[in-house]
């Protein structure tokens, strides 16, 4: 008997309409108007998923030379001096109204309050929204449980305000996600292949997961492991570069499944795929080139964001067949809700 589509699962297939809200959206102008010169440090924040949405902006920045740190909201929590009066604090919230996020803001006033704030949310009145300079709206729409929708306009939102910080045109990157969106769907329609791997990892028991990311991959794979065990409960975890091999390695070997993430070119992942296949792990490649003879689950093109937007679309359709071969119902919260407050 088929399965009914579960909102999760209904959230997903929403996924390009939600896109073309976000790439209909314009910016603030404001934001080209700001001078990243002008700022002793620049401090992206959220919680998550919102958090890893950074990363490749992270990189982007640090690359140029600017001051930027990546840090989450809780971490920030614990030392706010990190925030002086001439930082641009950028941030990302889907909810607007994540506990870490609320109490941040609600300590930022006075002489405490950073020289600007970018409030990059879905929900445009929420704690975020009211206590941001800038606004940048996610335009992704109500979303049931897990995030998907908001995440990939998260993604798309962070490289469109960051082209708009160095003033420059975002014109061929809206083209280029113009032009994705058919392969986007076709993406999001077939799920065989994922479908095929899963039955396979289930023939003998629950499998484990690692998801390892390299680069701005990175955002993935610590995204990837969150979704599967909010939506399917299975304990993944999300390394960037070359962290596995600092300890987790040990768990390696028959019964994982490693999901290797990047531009198919650095020697990091290369090597690990290597050593992992020659101990009976089994080895997935999200990329547009497979690491060694692992699987090889394609994102075509060579643009950084088509390639994340189409790897989570990969971990999204793991995370709904693994939910089903356990017998859950993808995506339910059994002990959480869609937004954390509580601290």
């Amino acid at each position: 008997m088929p399965f009914s589509a579960s909102p999760y699962e209904l959230d997903i297939n929403d996924q390009i309409a939600a896109l073309d809200d976000q790439l209909a959206y314009r910016l603030p102008a404001a934001l080209a108007e700001l001078d990243l010169a002008s700022y002793d440090r620049i401090i992206l924040t959220g919680m998550g998923s919102s958090d890893y949405t950074a990363l490749p902006i992270e990189r982007d920045f640090a690359a140029r030379g600017l001051p930027v740190w990546r840090i989450d909201a809780g971490r920030l929590l614990d030392f706010p001096q990190l925030i002086t009066s001439n930082t641009l604090l950028w941030a990302t919230s889907q909810s607007g109204m994540s506990g870490e996020i609320v109490s941040l803001l609600s300590q930022l006033t006075g002489t405490k309050r950073p020289k600007t704030i970018i409030g990059v949310t879905n929900a445009e009145n929420s704690a975020l929204a009211q206590a941001c300079d800038i606004l940048v709206a996610l335009k992704s729409g109500a979303e049931a449980t897990v995030s998907s929708k908001s995440y990939i306009n998260t993604l798309v939102a962070q490289a469109r305000v960051a082209l708009a910080l160095r003033g420059e045109s975002e014109a061929p990157l809206l083209a280029t996600l113009h032009d994705f969106r058919q392969h986007m769907a076709s993406l999001i329609k077939d799920r065989q292949r994922v479908q095929q791997l899963t039955d396979i990892a289930f023939d003998n028991a629950e499998p484990r997961l690692a998801l390892v990311g390299i680069g701005a991959d990175g955002a993935t794979a610590m995204t990837g492991a969150l979704i599967l065990k909010e939506a399917c409960k299975v304990m993944a975890e999300g390394y960037l570069g070359g962290e596995f091999r600092h300890g987790p390695l040990e768990t390696s070997g028959p019964g994982m499944i490693a999901l290797l993430i990047g531009d198919g070119t650095d020697s990091t992942l290369e090597t690990l795929a290597q050593d992992l296949l020659a101990n009976g792990t089994t080895v997935v490649t999200i990329g547009p080139k497979a690491y060694a003879q692992s699987e090889l689950l394609s994102t075509s093109g060579q643009d950084e964001l088509t390639r994340l937007i189409a790897g989570i679309l990969y971990i999204q359709h793991f995370t709904v067949t693994f939910a089903r071969a356990r017998g859950l119902v993808p995506g339910e919260f059994l002990y959480g809700n869609k937004i954390t407050v509580k601290l």
